[in-house]
């Protein structure tokens, strides 16, 4: 009785394992079938909000890494910008960092301003200068150049507002198919018992959980990007300002 006792004793941690090992493999394959079912319809909901997901995941950290390069480039420029008493300074430290929108921006001012002929002519007392004309249309090539810069920076941003508001909707699509489907179940055992209409339950909510997981990042990420793009380009347009007091101080207006 003794042995028997002790080995009783060895064995029953080994079943304990074996018998949790076989609870979670039992709630694993329930899970799964929660998400995969008999139902193409259903599956097909939660295969495009898997596509839509990895697609704004992807978007999010394009848009971080570029965002955050263009950030501290555009800094590192604005700081040898700021020390600039002359355009030709300028166009050295341009040179020295790291493209940016900023930099694009002022490259396309130089452009401008040697491919136009200053409209008043130099004399003794001053050396030639632009005209308020030609001030403007500097100001306007500008605002054309920051508009562009900001355009690709804020390349496929609004997938992620599309994302965010389209997935509530192709969740709720497959929520509709849960409770047909439980209905259905319903129908099938004639009876309303938790057997007949959990299946279609467990549908529902798991389409309208993976349309939620999809959409509040998606529409967090659109908002915090769309915030930091505007901040940049009220940047450019600071700029743009900044380049033409420069032009004053040179006397070149």
């Amino acid at each position: 009785m003794m042995f028997a006792s002790v080995s009783a004793l060895a064995t029953a941690p080994h079943a304990v394992i074996v018998v949790v090992a076989q609870l979670d493999a039992s709630s694993s394959a329930g899970s799964w079938r929660m998400l995969i079912t008999d139902d193409p319809l259903h599956n097909a909901v939660l295969i495009f909000l898997a596509v839509l997901s990895l697609m704004s995941w992807g978007i999010m950290f394009s848009k971080f890494s570029e965002f955050r390069r263009a950030e501290k480039n555009g800094r590192a420029f604005m700081r040898e910008f700021e020390k600039a008493n002359s355009m030709d300074t300028a166009m050295l430290a341009s040179q020295r960092v790291t493209s940016s929108p900023f930099t694009v921006v002022f490259a396309r001012a130089i452009q401008f301003l040697k491919e136009t002929t200053p409209a008043m002519a130099g004399s003794t007392d001053r050396t030639a200068r632009f005209s308020g004309s030609q001030v403007e249309a500097l100001r306007l090539v500008l605002d054309a150049e920051s508009g562009a810069e900001r355009e690709k920076l804020g390349r496929f941003i609004t997938w992620l507002a599309t994302v965010g508001s389209v997935s509530p909707l192709i969740g709720l699509f497959g929520t509709v198919l849960g409770v047909i489907s439980a209905f259905q179940g319903v129908v099938a055992s004639g009876s309303s018992n938790l057997t007949a209409v959990a299946p279609g339950i467990a549908q529902a909510l798991t389409a309208t959980a993976a349309a939620l997981a999809v959409a509040i990042p998606a529409s967090f990420a659109y908002n915090v990007f769309a915030a930091r793009l505007n901040r940049y380009d009220i940047g450019l347009e600071g700029f743009g300002s900044e380049l033409v007091a420069l032009l004053v101080r040179e006397g070149r207006i």
